[in-house]
């Protein structure tokens, strides 16, 4: 009876989407102030039906429910609690409920902190994301309904599929869909502010927050999906450019660009039409992500779905969605007026070039993406590969000239800026990147020539944010005392951008060292046989038979020594689950904040020997790092009180004070 009522919560859900996209609004429409207050009871409504619906499933697959198909599908009464848990979205129609679920959370946090919103922008931005639960309810209900039954009930389940079975993988979902779906947000303010002509400081300030917690998961969902497939899928990588990962990075990248935008909005009243068609475009994104993923067309560890009815639903959905709003951009575009004025040097020609190189990068991973897949419906099947050196080329061009302007933004005025002041003020951390490029083509006499120019490239943009927080508390300039006060009377997004940059200096040091420097050792190995790799000798000790909880493993046993100090011993496996037969790869990994020794045990050979790859990974935990303080800086970015407080408004019937 149980998942009866999960299955009764969802439908009532999607019958109280519908109230909730059509009554509010046609409240605004009508000046009907009881209609348009109906919005927030009925996204908390909603929200608490489908967290009903969510939790019965949940508890089917904690209980082992093998009456329920996708239990059946998707678990084993053998599997460890959590993989029992992070079985309920390591599947398709799970994961989906978990999208919908998370989307009327964002839609019920509106209704509980935006007390202050205007009202009528209130009722219209939640009648648009309840429009969007209600397409998504109904994709789940009629093409991914997590609740059918199977009768009779089979005795055990299929498992879950055994490189989802890890700890990262419990959360990089979760994070991934606060991100995506939190996009959602910044659309519904889009499509409300295009529908209410309504685009003002206020406006931006309202959709800033939001946007930045939903920049903030899918950076922490991104970081972690890498960190899993580095030391669970066993190549030694960080990213293979595959097309789901690009999904994932092109909604990240227009959403760094929106969170840009928005601010020059916010304090010039200026790109109003470049952050309205970002917030349109960066949740076009999202839901094109969902639809590589759900639509079968692609194969890659990522994708769970493999019916094509499913992909064309998710196709509709989006073709609705950003069609109409484009559609809807276009016939109000003309009305939006960017009364900023400024000149091309500038705080806010700088952002203006930050937004131009992100979109446009994120417009050659577009292309690189969804070419082959054009280009194979076209020729009739033949295949077709875009791999890793078009995109290192043609991103890694762009990112560079978004790099060297990157500290010198900060250090621009608004409206009119003097380049010259600004480079002045940064020539200690010019000197600095200098010394860099000369340092690392001394020591590391390898690699592709402009890799010195790139490591000194990270080195810049952290000595620039650095730099920024001095000059803002005249460092040098006056007492520590002074400047310690200076400092925690900065506004905190300030200090957030700062940190976050810094974040980003950190990630390009790791990306770099790690793709120029990397050094690898492939060879068949028996046990007492030792080789080096990057001035570390590592020792093949012995082999051993080991059981776990739901699968059996081989692990090799290496110590590793420096200067002929052991420093580790690393347990690189391999491992075969009883119940699928399928067996995976457990890397080695000795890490330091300075590069990873990393083995993997790969096929016995009939010499009695094991095929053995070993990897040192210079500087690769910085990229990991990086992406944690770039989250941080978003954090303490959105603690600023200036998003709790409003922003002057020049029309009499708005109020200042602003949603949390």
């Amino acid at each position: 009876m149980g998942i009866e009522i999960g299955h009764f919560a969802l439908i009532s859900a999607l019958i109280i989407s519908v109230v909730q996209m059509v009554v509010p609004y046609y409240g605004v429409l009508k000046s009907d102030l009881r209609l348009m207050e109906l919005a927030a009871p009925a996204a908390v409504f909603q929200f608490a039906l489908l967290f009903i619906s969510f939790l019965t499933l949940v508890y089917a697959y904690i209980t082992s429910d093998f009456t329920v198909e996708n239990v059946f599908r998707n678990s084993h009464s053998t599997k460890p609690l959590i993989y029992k848990l992070s079985g309920v979205w390591g599947n398709h129609e799970g994961s989906m409920l978990l999208w919908l679920l998370i989307l009327s959370s964002f839609s019920a946090a509106v209704a509980v902190y935006g007390r202050n919103l205007p009202i009528s922008m209130k009722a219209t931005v939640l009648s648009v994301q309840s429009s969007i639960a209600f397409a998504f309810a109904l994709f789940i209900i009629f093409t991914s309904n997590p609740f059918v039954r199977i009768s009779p009930a089979p005795y055990d389940g299929k498992g879950l599929n055994p490189i989802l079975q890890d700890p990262a993988l419990a959360l990089h979902p979760p994070l991934l869909y606060l991100g995506y779906v939190g996009f959602s947000l910044a659309f519904s303010f889009a499509v409300a502010a295009l529908l209410e002509k309504r685009t003002d400081a206020a406006w931006a300030r309202w959709v800033r927050p939001w946007t930045l917690i939903a920049w903030i998961f899918l950076t922490l969902g991104i970081a972690i999906g890498s960190w899993w497939a580095y030391y669970e899928l066993g190549w030694g990588g960080w990213w293979f450019w595959d097309p789901v990962e690009n999904a994932s990075l092109m909604p990240w990248l227009s959403g760094t660009a929106l969170l840009h935008s928005a601010l020059v909005m916010e304090k010039r009243a200026a790109l109003k039409v470049w952050t309205i068609l970002l917030a349109i475009l960066t949740f076009s994104l999202s839901l094109l992500g969902t639809f590589l993923v759900r639509s079968g067309i692609l194969s890659s560890v990522h994708a769970f779905a493999v019916d094509p009815e499913r992909g064309i639903f998710i196709l509709l959905i989006i073709i609705v969605f950003t069609g109409g709003s484009l559609a809807l951009f276009a016939i109000r575009s003309g009305s939006i007026s960017d009364n900023g004025l400024f000149a091309p040097i500038s705080r806010e020609g700088s952002l203006i070039l930050n937004n131009v190189l992100l979109t446009v990068s994120c417009g050659v991973i577009l292309i690189g993406t969804l070419y082959p897949l054009a280009y194979e419906t076209i020729s009739g099947g033949d295949k077709l590969s875009v791999g890793a050196p078009y995109f290192d080329l043609v991103f890694g061009s762009l990112m560079a000239p978004l790099l060297i302007a990157l500290p010198l933004g900060p250090f621009l005025t608004w409206k009119r800026g003097d380049v010259i002041a600004a480079s002045q003020r940064l020539l200690f951390t010019g000197l600095i990147t200098m010394l860099t490029i000369v340092m690392v083509a001394a020591l590391v006499q390898r690699g592709p020539w402009l890799a010195p120019v790139g490591f000194s490239l990270g080195i810049w943009v952290m000595s620039g944010a650095v730099q920024e927080l001095f000059f803002r508390v005249n460092m040098g300039k006056t007492s520590l005392n002074n400047s310690l006060k200076r400092l925690m009377g900065l506004p905190r997004s300030m200090c957030g951008t700062s940190i976050a940059h810094f974040g980003v200096g950190l990630m390009v040091l790791g990306i770099v060292a790690t793709s120029a420097y990397r050094a690898e050792n492939i060879l068949i190995m028996k046990t007492g046989d030792q080789t080096k790799v990057a001035g570390h000798r590592l020792v093949f000790r012995k082999v051993q038979q080991q059981n776990g909880p739901n699968y059996n493993s081989l692990v090799g046993y290496f110590d590793v020594y420096w200067s002929d100090s052991k420093v580790a011993t690393l347990n690189p496996s391999k491992r075969t689950y009883n119940v699928s037969s399928q067996t995976t790869t457990e890397a080695g990994i000795h890490a330091s904040l300075f590069g990873d020794v990393y083995v993997v045990l790969g096929d016995a050979q009939k010499t009695n020997g094991f095929t053995v790859r070993i990897y040192f990974n210079p500087f690769v935990r910085f990229i990991w790092i990086g992406a944690l303080v770039m989250s941080l800086g978003g954090l303490i970015s959105l603690s600023d009180r200036r998003f709790r407080i409003g922003a002057p408004q020049r029309s009499r019937n708005t109020k200042l004070v602003l949603s949390e």
